[in-house]
């Protein structure tokens, strides 16, 4: 392991060092060898290790700064860093990933640049280059470009990162010039690949989506709600292709094997031709070799009995790749394929041999996953900010339909080269094994406190990998008895039931929460006992659904939707179908007419009324009252729903500043407090609202749109307000809040919160006084 561990650092090292820093690293290391070297022959122990590590270090150091070398230096990368628009023969390398970025929808390709011609010259290279494919035309042109083909593009070369394993990124707009297919090989590959996903074709869409990304990692049909479903419980490694799911294809396909008598080299041949098609189907592309190696080597060492054994083989098999891709080291995939595989490797094994009241292909398949999951949280919760409870009990539920699923999907993509019939049967068996574990997520990912927040900080990671390595030894524990097992389970259970609880919050008298849901807005209005009006739902049904059930939230009799951008009603699905929705209220402007369309569907299917009510109504809901400001002067086409396409924050185009302006602007009380609810209406919509001559005066001003820099100086002395809320996303690309915002409301008296730094916010009147606690 120190070796392993000496090979990888040096190639996280190499790859990030560029000129003169490479050689003046290089020849501290080379020291540092030396040095290491001479005290192990001092102390005469350990020494062939400390050789050993101290090779791995600097051969790692030395590939790695060689194969950075001819990554960012050469033809491609000089153009790049003059900006300049070139015109290249490129061959593609992966599937095309379709995106939503902030202006509209993108696709991103990586390929292999093999001709390049800018600044007057033309280059024989071989580069790996980034594309990114703007525009709806180009996208969908690009969705049809098959893996092996031959594309000639135009467009404008990028700069890259330090570190990165491209040399460049390069921006076209223009469809796929295709001039040349891919090889015979390759489009038999498509076939088969396209064979699985015509066998699942007549089922349901959920599970017609998730067959596909359990056997070849492609999830380009699976929803944003499903995705999100498998990510909070912990599940989402199971779409990738990843060595945790190659370890049960293979355990799946050797217990069938050995069922059925096979023995031998026949076995061992087996698990070799499962790899060779895992392979073959998924593409050689170094993530899915670096899955196949990870997943050889789990299973190895689960029919080994694990141990030091397993970890010496792993360790083996990660030097073997960081030497031979030195990129490798700098992944997230990696790093979380080695951790699932040691988990494996280390705990699975184990807990496989104690565990003899459970027949012992159910065993494998609850105890993969769960070591896997186990041994990648302290990385998940840095990446995502949140802990996956549910994730032990989910990937323990999940883990018996896996193999089945996965290899019922091999299966049903080999049979589509002999007949639609049996390959039809296959997908079906598949799709009723992913069904189950489509259930298991969506049940799970619904549970209050499925996912926990969780700080990415040093101190907090560490907490979270002293926490995992202790549920890893209790699981052997547990794993011997079965009443035991069962008991824990229902402990882990009741915590998802009741979710996470933080001392003094929510506080007692809160009447409003500004909802910390990234970059967006979202808040509640307390209306009653466990009753609330919501005002906008943010970017993340799970953001807005973990809020509510923190605040005790049962029922909503109205939600608020001030206009149709992502960053306002994205969240809708975390209400509707949730709580109990009465009435949705929406601007009457209906742009962007996509994510108008999509809240119009989800209401529909909830029961819910939609209406749009008219500037200068009034009304009561419980402990809420209301009076409708605006909008003011709606931009042409606000009845027929205008052409709209831009989510929020979508730039300066006038189309997004008319869907801004026509935000409803609501004047609103809960028992003493009275806040202004502003949306994102901008400095021509404040002073049309402001020349109406309404009453704007409030306790609590919501920030308009996020605190942006675009305000009207006398809207915001008209609220005389005395807190202001700015609802923005940590570390947010936009910079919301705006320091010149934030500055006009401190002049003005205010006392400003902001959901980015104080988590959700929460204000309370205690006898006429105003007060605030926040989450963080």
């Amino acid at each position: 392991m120190p070796v392993a561990a000496a090979g990888w650092a040096g190639a996280w090292l190499g790859t990030g060092l560029t000129g003169p820093d490479r050689w003046s690293v290089t020849t501290v290391v080379v020291v540092l060898v030396v040095s290491s070297a001479a005290a192990g022959i001092a102390r005469r122990r350990r020494l062939v290790v400390v050789a050993a590590a101290a090779l791995a270090l600097l051969g790692s150091v030395v590939v790695g700064g060689l194969v950075a070398q001819g990554v960012t230096h050469g033809p491609v990368a000089d153009l790049a860093r003059s900006r300049a628009v070139v015109a290249a023969d490129v061959l593609v390398r992966s599937d095309p990933q379709v995106r939503t970025g902030q202006f509209g929808g993108y696709a991103t390709v990586r390929v292999r640049v093999e001709t390049i011609s800018g600044r007057g010259r033309t280059w024989a290279v071989r580069s790996p280059v980034l594309l990114v494919i703007g525009g709806d035309q180009a996208v969908e042109s690009w969705r049809r470009v098959l893996v092996g083909s031959s594309v000639r593009v135009t467009g404008r070369l990028e700069t890259v990162d330090r570190g990165s394993d491209i040399a460049a990124v390069l921006r076209v707009r223009q469809g796929a010039d295709v001039r040349a297919p891919p090889s015979r090989s390759l489009l038999v590959v498509e076939r088969v690949r396209e064979g699985l996903r015509t066998a699942v074709a007549h089922r349901p869409p959920e599970p017609r989506a998730l067959v596909p990304a359990l056997v070849l990692g492609d999830t380009s049909a699976m929803t944003d709600d499903l995705q999100r479903s498998f990510q909070a419980t912990g599940l989402t490694h199971l779409t990738a292709v990843s060595g945790a799911n190659l370890t049960l294809l293979l355990a799946f396909l050797l217990f069938a094997a050995k069922w059925s008598g096979v023995r031998g080299w026949w076995l061992r041949g087996v698990g070799l031709g499962g790899v060779v098609v895992f392979v073959a189907l998924c593409r050689t592309e170094p993530s899915v070799l670096r899955a196949a190696a990870m997943g050889l080597v789990a299973l190895a060492a689960l029919g080994a009995g694990g141990g030091r054994k397993g970890l010496r083989q792993l360790s083996v098999a990660v030097l073997v790749l960081v030497m031979l891709d030195p990129f490798l080291a700098r992944s997230v995939g990696f790093a979380l394929s080695v951790l699932a595989s040691a988990g494996i490797v280390w705990w699975a094994s184990s807990w496989v041999a104690v565990a003899v009241w459970l027949p012992r292909p159910v065993a494998e398949a609850v105890a993969v996953p769960l070591a896997a999951h186990l041994a990648t949280l302290p990385v998940v919760a840095a990446l995502s900010g949140a802990v996956s409870v549910s994730g032990l009990l989910a990937n323990a539920l999940a883990g018996p339909f896996v193999g089945p699923a996965t290899v019922l999907g091999f299966a049903a993509a080999g049979l589509s080269l002999v007949s639609p019939w049996p390959a039809a049967a296959a997908g079906w068996c598949a799709s009723w094994c992913a069904q189950v574990i489509i259930w298991v997520a969506q049940v799970g990912a619904a549970l209050p406190g499925s996912s926990w927040q969780w700080p990415a900080t040093p101190v907090a990671l560490g907490v979270l990998g002293v926490v995992a390595l202790a549920a890893g030894v209790s699981v052997r524990v547990l794993a011997r008895h079965r009443w035991w097992a069962l008991a824990g389970s229902v402990l882990m259970a009741a915590g998802m039931l009741t979710g996470p609880v933080q001392p003094g919050w929510p506080p007692r008298e809160w009447r409003v929460v500004a909802c910390a849901v990234g970059q967006g807005d979202g808040l509640v209005l307390r209306a009653g006992p466990g009753q609330a009006v919501v005002v906008d739902v943010g970017p993340d049904p799970v953001a807005i659904r973990r809020c509510l059930a923190g605040l005790r939230i049962r029922s909503v009799p109205v939600v608020v939707l001030t206009h149709f951008h992502a960053d306002h009603v994205d969240g809708l699905s975390g209400v509707l179908g949730r709580l109990p929705v009465g009435q949705v209220w929406v601007s009457p402007y209906a742009s962007p007419s996509a994510e108008a369309a999509e809240v119009a569907a989800l209401a529909r299917a909830s029961g819910a009324v939609v209406r749009s009510p008219p500037v200068g109504e009034t009304g009561r809901v419980g402990g809420v009252w209301w009076q409708v400001l605006g909008p003011v002067g709606l931009p042409r086409g606000a009845a027929g729903g205008g052409a709209g396409g831009r989510s929020a924050d979508a730039g300066e185009s006038a189309e997004s500043g008319a869907e801004n302006d026509a935000s409803l602007v609501l004047r609103v009380g809960v028992d003493d407090l009275t806040v202004l609810l502003t949306g994102d209406v901008e400095p021509d919509g404040q002073a049309r609202i402001l020349a109406t001559g309404a009453d704007l005066s409030a306790d609590l001003l919501k920030i308009p749109h996020h605190g942006s820099r675009r305000q009207d100086p006398a809207f915001f002395a008209a609220t005389g307000a005395r807190i202001a809320v700015a609802s923005a996303g940590e570390g947010n690309s936009y910079g919301h809040p705006a320091p010149s915002t934030l500055r006009l409301a401190t002049h003005l008296g205010m006392t400003v919160l902001r959901t980015d730094q104080q988590g959700s916010i929460a204000i309370t009147d205690r006898d006429g006084r105003l007060a605030a606690v926040t989450q963080r």
